[in-house]
């Protein structure tokens, strides 16, 4: 997938560990992993506007487009 998530950058500019942000998301720790991990193959939009209330940022602080040829994505 081309979409690379920074949950785990946002979390570390705010100082919020995945324990924290699972209880206010109201989410298991199992399903946030899989959000940090570029694991999921869908968003839903309600899920990332409670990520940008609770991290204080905007959805382009945790989703970016990378090309196909991008490092980060093997």
């Amino acid at each position: 997938m081309r979409i690379i998530v920074n949950i785990d950058v946002m979390m570390a500019r705010r100082k919020i560990n995945s324990t924290q942000l699972s209880e206010k998301m109201g989410i298991t720790m199992a399903n946030l992993s899989i959000l940090k991990n570029n694991k999921a193959k869908a968003i839903r939009f309600s899920t990332l506007e409670l990520l940008c209330e609770i991290l204080d940022c905007q959805p382009g602080d945790i989703l970016e487009y990378a090309a196909e040829d991008d490092e980060r994505l093997k």
